[in-house]
């Protein structure tokens, strides 16, 4: 309790100093042990040592943070997508936590004002700084405050304030328009088949569905409705295409089906 009402003290008394203000309108809340925070947007081209020798800048911060952010919004992720299958959920997240989209949200947030690098450094040349700068600053969050904290903070400020989660969601989710305009872009003839429904009860059926592209089955996939199976048998289109780039070429070799 003592330690607790300490803690409070110190805050209230921090409030009002500048680098205090800087972070709680970037956080939401005051930092404990700002030296985190500090440490978290300084770039290594300002590294600087320690009392004991040791250089000092984001990076190992960045190591960090990179696997709590992963955790938490999987944790987020999981919990709120219940129903989703683990494809989703993995394409979901990686779309939240690759580097590009980072480094955007970094600077909807202002991190590009507040981190400390070297003048010679160039914005356009280097744009993984910021991104970087927001993993380090998850990491900071997670030594100074704990994973509850980092939750909090994605949940409550980032997907509240800087991300609409659901409009992630909904572009990731829809790869049948995803696939009808690769096809519409390349002029091939796609055709979503139905091929087989079971009836389990009144209210529980199992539908399967092929996705054929130019006469040839590219995928089957099944879903509790018509619709999901077509999403789920696009996704795996949809990813043949994203890892074979000779994809398109085999299928284009077909004969268009009339």
């Amino acid at each position: 309790m003592f330690k607790y009402l300490a803690r409070k003290i110190r805050l209230l008394s921090n409030a009002r100093k500048e680098p205090y203000l800087q972070f709680f309108h970037i956080l939401g809340f005051y930092p404990d042990k700002i030296d985190y925070y500090q440490l978290a947007l300084r770039h290594r081209s300002m590294t600087r040592s320690s009392a004991s020798g040791h250089f000092l800048s984001n990076e190992r911060l960045e190591f960090l943070g990179d696997a709590v952010l992963n955790s938490v919004v999987t944790d987020i992720l999981f919990t709120r997508y219940d129903r989703q299958r683990e494809g989703f959920l993995t394409n979901t997240r990686s779309k939240l936590v690759k580097r590009d989209f980072l480094n955007q949200l970094a600077l909807e947030m202002g991190l590009d004002k507040l981190v400390v690098k070297s003048r010679h450094i160039g914005n356009n040349a280097n744009s993984n700084i910021y991104g970087n700068a927001f993993e380090a600053l998850i990491g900071a969050i997670y030594l100074d405050q704990g994973y509850k904290q980092c939750k909090r903070f994605v949940e409550t400020r980032l997907f509240k304030t800087f991300i609409d989660l659901d409009k992630v969601v909904i572009d990731e989710k829809n790869y049948k328009s995803k696939i009808i305009e690769y096809c519409q872009k390349y002029h091939l003839k796609y055709e979503f088949v139905l091929l087989e429904e079971e009836v389990f009860s009144a209210n529980s059926h199992l539908f399967r569905t092929g996705l054929v592209i130019n006469g040839k089955n590219i995928c089957e996939a099944s879903g509790t409705s018509k619709k999901e199976s077509q999403q789920n048998a696009s996704y795996k289109a949809f990813c043949q295409i994203q890892e074979n780039p000779d994809f398109l070429k085999e299928t284009e070799a077909l004969t268009v089906v009339e």
